[in-house]
C-alpha cells in the first residue's frame, strides 16, 4: 500500500501512548503509578451532566450550525468579554471537536505549503505534528530553564523570516507550567505586530493558575495584537469535561468564516448534547473550578516540596498540572546493566522497575526532563514521588 509521506512523517502522541501502557499494566493487574496523565482526575460536576441529559430530553441531539449552538457561542463571547474585556461576536467563535481540532483548524486555515510556524520548546506533543500535517515546516525555538522555558522577543525576532506565518504562544503551559506575565506579553506582541506575524494563543489552562499568578490574554495587549490572535480554549481542562470534545477558537470573522467551511467538510459540527452542556458549564462552575484548583494547587506545592527534599532539579510550574523533572544528570548512568541515554529510555526504565509512568521530555522537545503530572490522587503523588526517589538512587 502506498501510503502518504505527509501520513508518514506524523509522529503518534507521546502522551496518549504512556497513557494507554498505564491502562493495560492496570487492565493486567499490576500497580503503576501514572504521572503520565494529561487530563483532570475529577468527574465532570454534576451540574453539567443534568444539562447533557436534559438537551436529550428536549431533543437536541441533531445538526446544530456547523459553527456551533449560536447560544453556546454567545456564551463564550460573554466568559472573553467578563475575564478579559474581549470583545467578540459569535461570527467571531468556531466551536469544533476540542482544542486539538481547533488548533488543527487555524493552521489548515492559514497554512501553505513550505510556510514557516514558530514554537517554542518545550511545546505540547502535537504542535509541530500539526503544522507538519498541513505541510508547513515548524521552526523549534529551545528555551531556557532558568528563564522558566520562556521564550524572549530577541529569541522571536531572530527566527523571523519571510516564510513566517504563525507563532505558537502556549500560557499556561503544557508541560512546563510557566505562564507569561503581562510585561512578557507585551515584549513579544510589540514584535508580532512589527512583523505582522499571526499568533496561535493556546489558553486551555487559563483557570488552572496559582501563586498569585493572573492569566493575561496576548489579544488584551491592543486593538492590533487581537486582529492578529487566533485564542483556543475550551472545557476540558477547566471543567473536566476532556471526554465531552468541545474546544473552541476566538478570531476574526474573515478567518473564522474559512475555517468553518473547513469544518464543514470534515466532522461538520461537534456534538449537539455536549455544546448544550458546555453551554451550562460557561455559565456557572465557578464553584467546581475554585475547588479542583484549590486540590490541584496542594499537590503541586506536595510535588515541589518532596523533589526540592530528594534533591531532584525542576522548574517549578506556576500553571496547568505538570512539573518538568530535568533527568540530564542520571544519563549515562545504568541499572541492572541498561544504560540511560535519553528520557525515553529513563522513562521507560523506570516504569519498568518501578511502577512509575512518566512522558519523556523528547515528545516535548527537550530530552533532558521528563514530564510528571500531579492530575492524580495525592495518595498515588506520594508513593510515585517515593518510588522515583528510590529509582535515581538505584543507578550506577
Amino acid at each position: 500500500m502506498d501510503l502518504s509521506m505527509r501520513g508518514k512523517n506524523v509522529s503518534p502522541s507521546s502522551t496518549l501512548a504512556m497513557n494507554t501502557i498505564a491502562n493495560r499494566l492496570k487492565a493486567e493487574g499490576k500497580k503503576v503509578i501514572n504521572f503520565g496523565v494529561g487530563e483532570p482526575d475529577f468527574d465532570t460536576p454534576q451540574y453539567i451532566k443534568e444539562a447533557a441529559v436534559h438537551a436529550m430530553e428536549i431533543g437536541l441531539t441533531k445538526y446544530t450550525p456547523v459553527s456551533g449552538l449560536l447560544e453556546l457561542r454567545q456564551a463564550i463571547c460573554n466568559i472573553l468579554k467578563r475575564d478579559y474585556n474581549l470583545e467578540y461576536k459569535p461570527d467571531e467563535i468556531l466551536v469544533s471537536n476540542g482544542a486539538k481540532h481547533a488548533i488543527y483548524n487555524v493552521l489548515q486555515a492559514m497554512i501553505d505549503p513550505g510556510d514557516e510556524v514558530i514554537i517554542p520548546s518545550p511545546y505540547w506533543v502535537s504542535y509541530p505534528e500539526m503544522v507538519k500535517l498541513c505541510d508547513g515546516i515548524p521552526v523549534i525555538i529551545p528555551t531556557d530553564p532558568k528563564n522558566d522555558f520562556k521564550l524572549t522577543p530577541k529569541q522571536l525576532e531572530k527566527h523571523i523570516t519571510d516564510r513566517t506565518k504563525i507563532f505558537i504562544l502556549n500560557s499556561p503551559n503544557n508541560p512546563s507550567g510557566t505562564v507569561y506575565n503581562l510585561n512578557e506579553l507585551k515584549a513579544i506582541a510589540e514584535v508580532l505586530v512589527k512583523h505582522h506575524i499571526c499568533v496561535i494563543s493556546d489558553e486551555i489552562y487559563d483557570r488552572l493558575i496559582y501563586d498569585d499568578e493572573k492569566h493575561y490574554s496576548i489579544a488584551t495587549i491592543s486593538e492590533e495584537m487581537k486582529e492578529l490572535t487566533f485564542i483556543i480554549n475550551g472545557v476540558s481542562k477547566s471543567y473536566a469535561m476532556t471526554g465531552w470534545r468541545i474546544g473552541y477558537v476566538a478570531g476574526s470573522k474573515e478567518a473564522i468564516k474559512i475555517m468553518t467551511n473547513i469544518q464543514s467538510h470534515t466532522t461538520s459540527n461537534a456534538n449537539s448534547i455536549a455544546q448544550y452542556a458546555s453551554m451550562i458549564a460557561l455559565q456557572g462552575g465557578r464553584d467546581e473550578i475554585n475547588s479542583m484548583v484549590a486540590e490541584f494547587d496542594r499537590r503541586r506545592k506536595y510535588m515541589i516540596k518532596k523533589l526540592e527534599e530528594y534533591g531532584i532539579d525542576f522548574v517549578k510550574p506556576r500553571g496547568a498540572f505538570y512539573v518538568m523533572m530535568n533527568i540530564s544528570i542520571y544519563k549515562g548512568k545504568q541499572i541492572d546493566g541498561e544504560l540511560i541515554d535519553s528520557s525515553d529510555k529513563f522513562a521507560e526504565l523506570l516504569l519498568k522497575y518501578n511502577g512509575v509512568v512518566t512522558v519523556a521530555g523528547s515528545g516535548f522537545g527537550n530530552d533532558d526532563y521528563i514530564r510528571l503530572s500531579y492530575a492524580t490522587s495525592l495518595d498515588d503523588i506520594k508513593i510515585g514521588l517515593e518510588n522515583i526517589n528510590q529509582f535515581i538512587r538505584s543507578l550506577r
